[in-house]
């Protein structure tokens, strides 16, 4: 179980660079960072916060996890909020925490902030398209800025000795796609790693990830690792960001979400050209009921359990039939409801089974496909 501290900006947290591998446990190394595996849990804002990064952690196969989005300036003014989502423990390793901001003293002092604290690696938001993110010079709007992207970079390298990372995307628009001259920019201001996401801030998260663009970020770069991103909710979707850019390493976000084993399924599948069969119900309900626990645990029962609401709900896309448990699941107001909104859900959905136990063909959720979509509030992660 999770270990709540009473006060995460007075309390040091773990520090992960204490841990020692053998050269056969090392896939990659980000700066002095090794890495078990090449496949890494991206920052979700309003999701990807210490009882998820657990839960994942736990299932297997994750390499590295990031934070939701952090505000420089709340953190260093100590916004509790900010320093919620900072908020880790010792199996919640090897952690890094993304920051958001656009002016490289505050940037800088954050930074010392999480490297004091024990964080792996920091990484700078460059490719959050929200506009009230855009309109202050952060986010995506970084890459409309080299100079004081690469500013930023510079400053932040010469703060801390931790690694410094760059999230981007393949530019603002169609008509200026700059990730790779950036990417070249950044790595000679200093930056370990890049992680592209392929799309444009224009796009949103909407339309086809643009691979031919991540590849180009891949050849721009000398020496450094890039990390693809986008659409990745399947073991074939993995491979085939692998083959076609020619990345070091890929992130995922929404598909981690949808399918927690993801990442356990993708080592299988590269391994072996093998797909591993969907978790069962059982297993689910689990999971679920582990995260729940730990959501509890971190947050508070009324606060946890609040913010399980939507949790509970993105879990049961893959439910099949679900209204049953959506109608009980969004009312959650204490942990002990839980199996009772379980039991009430089985039996509601026995009749959407066949004799064997298993759904009607007719009521099985659809494969997850690239298009899949999940509710992401906007603005600065304290905010939301």
């Amino acid at each position: 179980m999770v270990n709540q501290p009473t006060d995460v900006s007075a309390r040091p947290l773990f520090n992960a660079r204490s841990i020692r591998y053998s050269a056969d446990d090392v896939t990659l190394r980000i700066g002095q960072v090794p890495l078990k595996t090449n496949l890494f849990l991206s920052p979700l804002a309003g999701y990807t916060n210490l009882p998820f990064r657990l839960t994942i952690r736990e299932i297997g196969g994750v390499g590295l996890c990031t934070t939701d989005l952090v505000n420089a300036r709340s953190l260093i003014e100590r916004n509790a909020n900010a320093r919620k989502l900072i908020e880790t423990c010792p199996a919640d390793h090897p952690l890094a925490v993304q920051l958001y901001g656009n002016k490289p003293a505050e940037m800088s002092a954050a930074a010392q902030i999480l490297e004091a604290h024990g964080a792996d690696i920091v990484d700078i938001n460059m490719g959050c398209p929200v506009r009230k993110v855009c309109k202050t010079g952060g986010g995506s709007a970084l890459m409309t800025d080299f100079a004081n992207a690469t500013a930023l970079v510079r400053h932040m390298v010469a703060a801390v000795k931790i690694p410094v990372t760059c999230k981007m995307r393949l530019g603002w628009d169609d008509q200026n796609l700059t990730a790779p001259e950036l990417a070249r920019a950044l790595e000679d201001a200093g930056a370990a790693a890049i992680i592209v996401h392929g799309r444009t801030r224009q796009q949103g998260f909407s339309g086809p990830v643009n691979l031919a663009g991540i590849r180009a970020v891949v050849a721009a770069v000398k020496t450094i690792p890039v990390v693809g991103n986008g659409d990745i909710t399947t073991p074939a979707a993995a491979k085939t960001m692998f083959d076609e850019t020619g990345c070091a390493a890929i992130s995922i976000g929404r598909g981690a979400f949808y399918n927690p084993w993801i990442f356990q399924h993708i080592r299988h599948f590269l391994a072996t050209g093998e797909t591993l069969p969907e978790p069962s119900l059982d297993e689910r309900f689990a999971v679920m009921t582990r995260h729940l626990d730990r959501m509890v645990e971190v947050f508070g029962e009324d606060i946890g359990c609040r913010m399980f609401r939507k949790i509970a709900v993105e879990y049961a896309t893959r439910f099949g039939p679900a209204a049953e448990f959506k109608r009980r699941a969004v009312r959650l107001t204490r942990r002990q409801e839980f199996p009772e909104i379980i039991a009430a859900y089985k039996a509601w959905r026995a009749p959407f089974l066949d004799q064997t136990g298993a759904l009607r063909p007719r009521y099985a959720p659809r494969p997850l496909a690239a298009a899949t979509t999940l509710a992401v509030p906007a603005g600065p992660n304290e905010l939301w």
